[in-house]
């Protein structure tokens, strides 16, 4: 029973991941990321981290675009990184941000690039200690949800580093660039404001939508999360 359910539940998230997907307009990224934090937390990490990867391989084979690769691995490991923190383990989200990090600034794009446009990155790496810390037990104590909302913005957070990381380090700019330094650095910086948008629509989508949603669920009768 167990298994069918686990797999049931991969495969009703994955399904939302993909339609949140093929509905998405406007900024850089689409709106399955204001699932990737609910995904992590009712599936665990990683049942969690194969929905999204699932659905965002789905999505992409249906709906192609020219940055598909970057979803593809961006959004999984944002499902992942909220799985984690909700269960309060830091080291592993720690341990994400360390090498990516070291590696962007080790990077020559990484030290020219403006550091404004990570310091929401450089923020969520403040905030993953604390953050686990708050959440530790919060599956067993449904109260603490409500303030829970930063967990959210790592979720998402971890999503635009594992992008940049691919961008800057990785070198897939060169793929659409080529050595056009110029146009790496602008479209970089515009990207920036429009993550810094989205990451404020995740906080008040959390507030409004997310945790409400959680704690109605969490009242079911004999459904319990994180699944794994």
């Amino acid at each position: 029973m167990q298994k069918s359910l686990k797999i049931g539940l991969i495969s009703v998230f994955a399904a939302l991941h993909a339609v949140l997907y093929f509905f998405s307009f406007g900024l850089w990224r689409n709106w399955a990321i204001y699932l990737e934090p609910i995904e992590g937390i009712i599936l665990g990490p990683w049942a969690g981290f194969s929905a999204a990867l699932i659905g965002s391989i789905v999505g992409r084979m249906i709906k192609p675009i020219d940055f598909w690769m970057f979803g593809i691995i961006a959004e999984p490991l944002g499902v992942l990184a909220s799985g984690f923190l909700a269960k309060g383990k830091w080291k592993p989200v720690i341990a994400i941000y360390v090498v990516m990090l070291a590696a962007y600034f080790a990077h020559p794009l990484g030290r020219w690039l403006p550091l404004w446009t990570i310091l929401d990155i450089l923020l969520a790496f403040v905030l993953i200690y604390p953050v686990a810390k708050l959440s530790k037990n919060l599956y067993e104590n449904i109260g603490r949800l409500p303030v829970s909302v930063p967990l959210f913005f790592i979720g998402t957070v971890t999503d635009a580093l594992t992008r940049v990381f691919l961008f800057i380090p990785v070198g897939l700019y060169s793929l659409f660039y080529g050595n056009n330094i110029g146009a790496v650095y602008s479209d970089f910086v515009a990207g920036a404001v429009n993550s810094y948008i989205e990451d404020a629509q995740v906080i008040i989508v959390s507030l409004l939508v997310s945790v409400p949603l959680l704690l109605a669920i969490r009242r079911i009768p004999g459904f319990k999360y994180p699944l794994t």
